[in-house]
């Protein structure tokens, strides 16, 4: 095979800004990739419930994707950002960057599609979700781009590794303790909550009030810690997940229909919010991680030397997640705990750096065409394959009634094989 050392090293050395930033074939083909497992564990999760999200403590394959976005965004901001010659202009365009994301994952997941089996739309405002997957992404992207701006060194020829970085990791310091004195430190009273309903069984107002007993501080479980505690007060309970994914756990004894019986814990009913505000404080730091790898891909000038320092980082930061695990911080995707934050973050590293040597250095790219692909056009196939535009959109075609339509027909062709 013709040698390909020099494929990445010459784009990335492109001397004028006026370029466009150069593409690392690597970083598309895991981006496609996480693309590829979001799909796999959203489609695939309903039948292999060993690869859907871990309904709390523990780490499941689909609780790798969210990291993997966080840590892709954070690389290509290193090259994005490599030469600023302007640093309100590059703050102007990441802000309306993520603003854009913000606002696009605002529409896709706030409420205002009615999913695949209805042919509504529209959302109450009273009862919009504010915060989701592309709207955490906007979050750690916007903090990690203003680093790279404004907190990164002059000498930045001098450069080797994260020398120049060490404001970053400053930041990340104070993120991540910002994070622990909020998470153990904050006093969660008990609360309560209201459910609407229908039902005959409740009083005839059409609602029923929960209590969750707390008066507890440094609580890790659904029902009382001090992250859920926090999106009540500042979003607002109706501006939550409604369907958390705790609600698998064995105590809340879910039916196969996904109701949650009247029986279970009063928690089980409330909603919670996965991708909320306490837990942004330890995804942007997973941004900002990425980041410093990232400034390894533009800094160092071979092969060798970058897969060194990005396996040498990666083992660093995976024995330092491992050992919190040992300490007693849980592996919790929902909370973003630092242990899980750190081992998803290595496991990134780690994968980053093998697609590199398969894909850059020894320009396997036939074998991952399709990835690249996908990793190119990754939002547009979130937008209409993972969230369901695409499939909303087709079964809007019907044959005089609306449940005559191919996607309600293959809907039901798969229950009643299954």
């Amino acid at each position: 095979m013709a040698d390909s050392q020099p494929l990445l090293k010459n784009r990335q050395e492109l001397p004028d800004s006026s370029c466009k930033t150069p593409r690392v074939i690597s970083l598309d083909v895991f981006r496609g990739l996480s693309v590829f497992m979001m799909m796999f564990v959203d489609y695939g999760g309903s039948f292999l419930p060993v690869i859907a999200h871990s309904p709390w403590n523990g780490l499941h394959l689909a609780d790798f994707v969210m990291p993997w976005f966080l840590f892709i965004a954070g690389v290509s901001l290193a090259l994005v950002y490599k030469e600023v010659k302007c640093k309100v202009t590059a703050t102007k365009n990441a802000a309306c960057r993520g603003l854009y994301l913000f606002l696009l994952g605002v529409l896709l997941q706030g409420g205002y599609f009615h999913g695949i089996t209805s042919l509504t739309y529209g959302v109450d405002m009273q009862r919009i979700r504010w915060l989701g997957i592309l709207q955490r992404i906007s979050v750690g992207y916007l903090i990690a781009a203003l680093c790279e701006i404004w907190l990164t060194r002059c000498t930045r020829e001098e450069a080797q590794n994260t020398k120049s970085f060490s404001w970053h990791w400053c930041i990340i310091f104070l993120l991540l303790s910002l994070y622990m004195g909020l998470l153990y430190g904050l006093y969660v009273p008990d609360w309560e909550f209201k459910i609407s309903t229908t039902s005959s069984s409740f009083p005839p107002n059409g609602s029923y009030v929960y209590m969750v007993n707390c008066s507890i501080r440094g609580d890790m479980g659904p029902a009382c810690n001090s992250a859920g505690m926090i999106d009540r007060y500042v979003l607002g309970i109706h501006h939550l997940y409604t369907k958390p994914v705790y609600r698998n756990l064995k105590e809340c004894n879910i039916s196969s229909s996904g109701q949650v019986p009247e029986t279970s814990p009063s928690w089980c009913h409330a909603p919670f919010e996965p991708e909320g505000l306490l837990s942004s404080l330890t995804a942007t730091v997973a941004c900002i991680i990425g980041l410093q790898y990232g400034h390894i891909l533009a800094n160092v000038q071979d092969h060798k030397s970058r897969t060194n320092n990005w396996f040498s980082l990666s083992l660093k930061i995976l024995v330092l997640g491992i050992f919190l695990v040992f300490v007693g911080i849980p592996v919790n995707k929902s909370l973003y705990t630092v242990s899980y934050m750190l081992i998803t973050s290595a496991s990134a590293g780690i994968l980053f750096c093998a697609l590199y040597i398969l894909v850059d250095v020894h320009g396997y790219r036939c074998l991952t065409c399709v990835l690249e692909w996908m990793g190119k056009h990754a939002l547009s196939i979130y937008v209409l394959v993972i969230s369901n535009i695409l499939v909303i959109g087709i079964q809007g075609f019907y044959w005089k009634s609306p449940k005559n339509n191919i996607v309600h027909w293959i809907l039901s062709r798969v229950k009643a094989q299954s």
